[in-house]
């Protein structure tokens, strides 16, 4: 396990890594894990981590406490000047890139209130889970600032993108599901058995063919039909060239 240090308290994220799984947690549950400086870093260092790692398949993005990300640290913010404001939302995008960039499948497991930056996290992974008492919140234009206006507007539709920011709007864990925000709904009493289970699905596949099956889809969106694809034919040319394709179709079609 790795820490990210945060002066004078608990470290901000935890990593740790066990079976092909690693896991992120958001770790300050006492500011309900409000995004500060301590934790943009931690959140870019525990994706480093993973992305150096050969034997990570699979990572997860989780928040010690009842909130996953009540969004950004106001208190932080205010004895900030400018300068050390817009310094600290560079980091912020950063780590959201780190997590967003990571070549195998980045997972969050969102079991309360996620709101702004915890919005953005959520919505750098590849997909979620939620539990019913997930929210979901971007404030930011209510309050005089700016943030959250990409990665959601791209996931739910920049209509209901703009429903939320202009208005205030939560999202329910249900309402979520239904624009793809997240893709479960579990049950608190059975989340960790559904994570593990899900975890457990996701690093017995081929690494190989996981990574180019993610960057097919993601660059597929943003391409035209011929250039998505042009990107599916070559990620099939690197796969028959560079794994063990046969004994995966072989296994595969030996399961029932």
């Amino acid at each position: 396990m790795t820490e990210s240090n945060e002066t004078g308290t608990q470290p901000a994220v935890l990593y740790a890594v066990e079976g092909g799984i690693a896991t992120i947690t958001l770790n300050r549950p006492d500011c309900r894990n409000a995004l500060n400086l301590a934790m943009c870093e931690g959140l870019q260092a525990a994706a480093t981590a993973a992305a150096a790692d050969a034997d990570v398949r699979v990572v997860l993005v989780r928040a010690a406490g009842p909130v996953f990300c009540a969004g950004a640290d106001l208190k932080e913010r205010k004895t900030m000047d400018e300068a050390q404001v817009l310094g600290r939302r560079m980091r912020g995008f950063f780590a959201y890139e780190a997590l967003e960039s990571l070549l195998m499948p980045v997972i969050a497991i969102v079991a309360g209130p996620a709101a702004g930056s915890g919005v953005e996290i959520a919505s750098a992974c590849d997909f979620a889970v939620a539990t019913p008492a997930a929210t979901f919140w971007t404030p930011e234009a209510q309050w005089g600032t700016v943030g959250a206006t990409q990665r959601l507007a791209r996931i739910v539709g920049k209509r209901l993108a703009k429903d939320m920011m202009f208005t205030g709007r939560r999202l329910t864990a249900a309402e979520a599901l239904d624009v793809g925000l997240v893709t479960r709904i579990v049950a608190p009493d059975s989340l960790e058995e559904e994570v593990a289970n899900l975890a457990a699905s996701v690093a017995k596949a081929p690494p190989l063919g996981m990574r180019l099956a993610k960057r097919c889809i993601d660059r597929g969106i943003e391409l035209g039909p011929r250039g998505a694809l042009a990107e599916e034919l070559l990620a099939i040319e690197k796969n028959l060239a560079r794994s063990d394709w046969r004994a995966g179709i072989g296994a595969f079609g030996g399961r029932k």
